[in-house]
């Protein structure tokens, strides 16, 4: 299973959020390329980031320092936050971004997401972040009807690269990761599943280990790694575990 250290961007700091507020923010760098090389060191094998400037904005916001990051990374990274137009994914595409990752545009925007998927084959995952089971948006400020596994079976039809499951009740809390939501969803799909949101102990990732047979590739960790709950170490260790 794939660890991926999330390195989120706000205002070109490295920060945390709690269940996506953006007033509820902690600082943990003023350099994200920094951050980021520290988890390429430490062993990591995938990178997460997120523009959160571009996340409640729309458009991109902090692509200077995105391709800081970029410059400074051997391993692959994808991307998401205020991807809204295919001008906006080609750009960070060209810029090295290894995976991009599509959330808002899924219920804003399908004809581009279907766009997308289909001029860049293996390049778009999609990001499904669920608020009491139902889809939100617009950096998680809006809730939305749509069931986020409604929506994921719908999706799974265009072969994403993966569908990013995130819990956001959980997400920056450390209560522990959604096991029984991102099973379920995992059993809907053919699709890659990565787990997101609650990560607090390496228990968390030993009770992902099971659901790999239906799909659940990897999971991203934040806060519990900044906050020192763990070591990067410790968690790929955990994660090439076989029960």
């Amino acid at each position: 299973m794939i660890i991926f250290p999330a390195v989120d961007i706000k205002e070109g700091k490295c920060v945390r959020l709690r269940q996506g507020r953006r007033e509820d923010l902690t600082v943990y760098g003023d350099d994200p390329a920094e951050m980021g090389r520290r988890w390429q060191d430490e062993g990591a094998l995938w990178l997460h980031v997120v523009d959160l400037d571009g996340a409640f904005s729309s458009q991109p916001r902090n692509l200077e320092c995105i391709a800081s990051l970029r410059r400074v990374l051997s391993i692959p990274m994808q991307l998401g936050g205020g991807l809204r137009t295919l001008d906006t994914i080609k750009a960070y595409l060209d810029l090295g971004v290894d995976r991009l990752i599509l959330g808002t545009v899924v219920l804003k925007d399908p004809d581009l997401v279907a766009r997308a998927l289909a001029a860049y084959p293996g390049r778009i995952a999609i990001g499904l972040d669920a608020r009491e089971g139902m889809l939100a948006v617009e950096g998680w400020t809006e809730t939305s009807r749509r069931p986020a596994l409604e929506v994921a079976r719908e999706i799974a039809a265009l072969k994403p690269a993966a569908i990013i499951y995130t819990d956001i009740a959980r997400d920056g809390v450390k209560t522990g990761i959604n096991v029984a939501a991102t099973k379920a969803l995992a059993e809907q799909v053919a699709v890659p599943v990565i787990a997101s949101g609650g990560v607090s102990s390496l228990d968390d990732i030993a009770a992902l280990l099971p659901l790999e047979p239906l799909g659940v590739v990897g999971v991203i960790i934040g806060r519990a790694l900044y906050d020192g709950h763990f070591t990067l170490a410790e968690a790929l260790k955990a994660a090439s575990h076989k029960p």
